[in-house]
């Protein structure tokens, strides 16, 4: 792995710690973490990426060593889609960037992704266990997907969750990993802060984007990565978007919800063909999406590279 550059960026309200490796003239790639994690999470697939890419990555506010907002709504979408592209500007300058995302990483890009102001910036986008929240709650609701969600309506409860992650769920966030998902990941130093900060992404946007979700669109190429045994977040979750999408592709693997740490070369690899068919290909003609091996027939496909 290429040796790692780390600064910060004033985001306003808050200061990000930065992470960048990589040839500088190479195309720059973002990478934003989900919840309980920081920009450590993506270490791995940093070294499956950052030979061929300007390799980004960056502590989502309250996390990691990022600086933490003195309020709830500092954590709203709109100010996370704003460091985003604060991110972008300071470490791509002009040029567009593609974007990787995990968990409330993901969620938190598709206000990024389905602003029409952010369009000539972003050259693609892969979505991994994050949906858009607008989305979600336009959508059919889908019973599975409710009961799998239990988690989101605990950590809405008064001082409860917090005292569960003081009490040592922090401490053993690794062996819950272990246990659950088969990844061996090393102790992060800020996992309690983490924990604790990151409830408010929950706290701020869940319900106010069920009582009023929006209609968002992008015409950014989108790749959904969708792992069958997510514990998390089902399949279906990344069904029926086509109506809000242009060209996209959605591939179902054998992973649980923390693939992009257990399998940082498959990942890579499919973040790699990805971005060199948005930089190069047209879109493909029906008869090539209805023959795609996606599960959503709908689904404006790519074809596989060889």
């Amino acid at each position: 792995m290429a040796a790692i550059e780390t600064f910060e960026v004033d985001a306003g309200d808050v200061r990000l710690a930065v992470y960048a490796s990589g040839p500088r003239d190479a195309p720059p790639l973002v990478l934003v973490h989900g919840y309980p994690d920081s920009a450590r999470v993506w270490d791995a697939l940093r070294r499956e990426l950052d030979a061929r890419y300007r390799v980004i990555a960056y502590d989502v506010r309250g996390m990691g060593a990022s600086s933490a907002p003195s309020n709830r709504a500092g954590y709203r979408l709109e100010r996370l889609a704003h460091d985003l592209m604060t991110v972008a500007e300071a470490t791509c300058g002009a040029r567009p960037f593609h974007l990787v995302a995990h968990d409330w990483g993901s969620i938190q890009c598709w206000e990024a992704v389905t602003d029409p102001a952010n369009a000539a910036r972003l050259a693609s986008y892969t979505s991994i266990s994050g949906p858009c929240l607008d989305h979600v709650f336009r959508a059919p609701t889908n019973f599975r997907q409710t009961l799998k969600s239990w988690y989101i309506a605990f950590f809405h409860l008064p001082l409860v969750p917090q005292l569960v992650w003081r009490l040592g769920g922090a401490a053993l966030w690794p062996w819950w990993l272990r246990k659950t998902e088969g990844v061996r990941a090393e102790r992060d130093p800020q996992q309690l802060r983490n924990c604790l900060n990151g409830l408010q992404l929950y706290r701020a946007n869940f319900i106010a984007c069920a009582r009023r979700p929006r209609e968002r669109r992008t015409q950014v190429p989108v790749q959904f990565i969708v792992p069958r045994f997510d514990r998390y977040v089902t399949p279906a979750m990344s069904e029926h978007v086509a109506q809000w999408l242009g060209r996209y592709r959605r591939e179902l693997i054998d992973a649980p919800h923390w693939t992009v740490v257990r399998d940082a070369p498959l990942i890579a690899a499919r973040v790699h063909r990805f971005i060199a068919w948005a930089r190069n290909e047209a879109s493909p003609p029906v008869q090539a999406v209805e023959a795609s091996q996606t599960s959503d027939a709908r689904a404006s496909v790519l074809p596989e590279r060889t």
